[in-house]
């Protein structure tokens, strides 16, 4: 597909994004390197994955960017907009799991899709931390809500943050995976001024992340907080196979497994009716940040 088109456009930013993301997350890291695994998939298109495991401060880092197109099955096909089943889907997937429970996991997606006579933008960012931090939760709030101000209509931060908290939850357990972000999907209309937002976003992601690692990265902690973090590393992986839109079109489109599933930690545990003690930094998880607030009008 031609690079003058929107499609091709989008297909270029997304792969220059992830050139930069890397650069940025290898220097946090302290050095360390992501491998690249280039993959072609046989309905036609393919994708550039790049992961960095056990870094100096990332466990796993994944960064995946996909330019495919085909047709979906005709169920699938259905629950989509557009006419017929012939599609074209590129984006960016960030997922970036810190090895230390006090600097918190990020996830960050942008997309544009076309099928039939429809195009659309989708995507968002979100935050996961263990032991939460009232300022770097404030800060990550901040930075969306920025980036959605400087952006006309459709763009509106109040719902996006409002659609981020209800998207990224476990209906099942009746609580959030995180603290939200912004979360949009199908936006239609002029494609230069949605296209320009979407660059703001994926533009904006390191200074929104970048900031708390480098205030977190240093602090010790201890066995305990390590077995805290990897129990709500659980509901990360509950909500990516239960309810994750990008993970769902991944399998249902035939994508490349390794990819789709890089989001998923390496080290996970479950604990059987798990309850944390009252007055306790696990506690105040539930009990302040798992809980809908307007969190970029908050004062640090």
């Amino acid at each position: 597909m031609s690079a003058d088109t929107p499609y091709g456009q989008a297909v270029r930013y997304f792969q220059s994004l992830q050139d930069r993301i890397c650069d940025g997350i290898s220097q946090a890291d302290g050095g360390g390197l992501f491998r690249e695994d280039s993959w072609r998939r046989e309905g036609g298109g393919g994708g550039r994955t790049r992961v960095l495991s056990d870094g100096g401060v990332f466990e796993k880092a994944g960064v995946n960017v996909s330019d495919v197109r085909g047709e979906m099955p005709e169920a699938f096909a259905a629950q989509l907009p557009g006419e017929g089943r012939d599609f074209t889907a590129t984006g960016i997937s960030v997922v970036l799991h810190p090895r230390s429970p006090l600097v918190p996991t990020v996830h960050a997606n942008f997309r544009y899709l076309t099928k039939g006579d429809k195009r659309w933008f989708g995507g968002g960012s979100d935050l996961t931390p263990y032991y939460a931090y009232r300022e770097d939760v404030i800060h990550f709030h901040r930075v969306w809500k920025q980036v959605c101000t400087r952006h006309g209509p459709p763009v509106d931060y109040r719902r996006f943050k409002i659609w981020c908290d209800e998207y990224f939850f476990l209906a099942h357990r009746n609580e959030p995976r995180g603290v939200g972000g912004i979360f949009f999907d199908y936006l239609e209309g002029d494609f230069d001024a949605l296209f320009a937002f979407v660059r703001d976003c994926g533009d904006a992601f390191l200074d929104a992340y970048l900031p708390i690692v480098c205030r977190r990265r240093d602090e010790p902690y201890t066995d305990q907080q390590r077995a805290f973090q990897e129990f709500r590393r659980g509901r990360y992986v509950e909500f990516n196979l239960l309810y994750d839109r990008g993970t769902m079109f991944g399998l249902k489109t035939g994508g490349r497994v390794e990819s789709i599933l890089m989001s998923l930690p390496p080290a996970v545990r479950w604990e059987y009716d798990y309850r944390p003690g009252p007055g306790t930094r696990e506690a105040e998880l539930y009990d302040v940040y798992l809980k809908p607030c307007d969190w970029a009008e908050e004062v640090p």
